[in-house]
């Protein structure tokens, strides 16, 4: 099997796992906060990172992955900065209409396409972006119900929306710039953004639910229901570092809607939640934009590598012929007649992908 047949079974296994484990904790979380009563939710995501890192703790213990230290502030830059984005969601939907708080989650994708053309130079194609619009539609039709704006909850989504984008791509260009895991780097932010939402989460959810979750009723059900978020929030936590590590913080923007239109489809199934045509024609909808955007990716992520296969035999033969590195004068000659070796220019030092 070659690297990219083994690459590309990576990235499958990640984007399922990625899936598979969301739509699950989605689904224990409804049954907790929705049926339980348990709607602290910063807090209980605080509890899901500190599983996370005893659980890559063992691990690493096991010798399943090595650690390998890289830049400390990076790391805690990077790690206060996903527990911020992640309160900061959290208060978007407590201040917010759930319409609104839906259409704050949809801006993440032109947010992130944005500063990525900006500041990293990243093209998307016509095709791309056209795609994308497509699968934005479906989404917003599918879940977005009512849009009541008010000022606390406008600036609190626009920070949100900013500050997610900033660390997902962070995520991605941290593991290329050190040449960490995913494993490694999670390994390494977990405890920063465990702890920033430890201490912020009962504040965040007392302000948003009016009650003291160390005052909570917490029964053997509830427990069970906590315990077994938290173990599936591991999972969770490795795919979305392996997937935009793998792929791209916009691929993993449009997963994160493939998993809302398939909770939507569960709620109707299992949940027996409301479904109206909408709902149903925007899930369509949706489901076309992220076919079309996996065929164009597929399909110029092809073109690439062909590209890149032809350049290199051309390569290797100009560096075969003595003579045709003389006249495209990279060969150079010392004083006393011999070649001197090429000067190498590293112009790639400091580029961040």
């Amino acid at each position: 099997m070659s690297e990219s047949q083994k690459f590309q079974l990576g990235t499958i296994g990640a984007l399922s796992l990625s899936v598979v484990s969301s739509v699950s904790i989605v689904i224990c979380n409804k049954a907790l906060i929705s049926t339980l009563g348990f709607t602290f939710a910063t807090t209980l995501t605080s509890w899901h990172l500190l599983v996370t890192f005893c659980s890559l703790h063992v691990a690493l213990w096991m010798k399943f992955f090595e650690h390998k230290p890289f830049d400390p502030r990076a790391v805690m830059g990077f790690g206060i900065l996903n527990g911020i984005s992640i309160g900061l969601l959290n208060l978007s939907l407590g201040f917010n209409s759930v319409g609104f708080y839906q259409m704050t989650k949809l801006a993440i994708i032109p947010c992130t396409v944005v500063l990525e053309t900006i500041f990293f130079r990243k093209k998307f194609s016509r095709k791309i972006q056209f795609s994308l619009v497509i699968l934005l539609l479906g989404v917003g039709i599918a879940t977005v119900t009512d849009l009541q704006l008010n000022m606390l909850g406008s600036v609190l989504s626009l920070l949100a929306v900013i500050t997610t984008c900033v660390a997902q791509i962070m995520t991605n260009t941290i593991q290329k710039k050190f040449k960490v895991s995913s494993t490694q780097l999670l390994y390494q932010s977990c405890p920063y953004q465990a702890i920033t939402l430890f201490v912020t989460g009962p504040f965040l959810d007392g302000l948003l639910t009016n009650q003291n979750v160390f005052a909570f009723k917490y029964t053997s059900q509830v427990l069970f229901f906590i315990v077994l978020s938290c173990l599936i929030s591991v999972s969770v936590n490795f795919s979305t570092f392996l997937v935009i590590g793998k792929t791209s913080p916009v691929t993993y923007q449009v997963l994160g809607h493939l998993k809302t239109c398939l909770v939507l489809a569960f709620g109707y199934l299992l949940l027996k939640d409301a479904f109206s045509w909408h709902n149903i024609l925007g899930i369509l909808i949706a489901v076309i934009g992220m076919v079309l955007y996996s065929y164009y990716c597929t399909l110029e992520t092809q073109q690439k590598a062909t590209e890149t296969s032809t350049q290199l035999p051309q390569m290797d033969e100009n560096e075969k012929d003595p003579l045709i590195s003389v006249e495209n004068g990279s060969g150079l000659l010392s004083d006393n007649g011999v070649q001197k070796p090429d000067p190498v220019w590293n112009s790639n030092k400091d580029f961040k992908a």
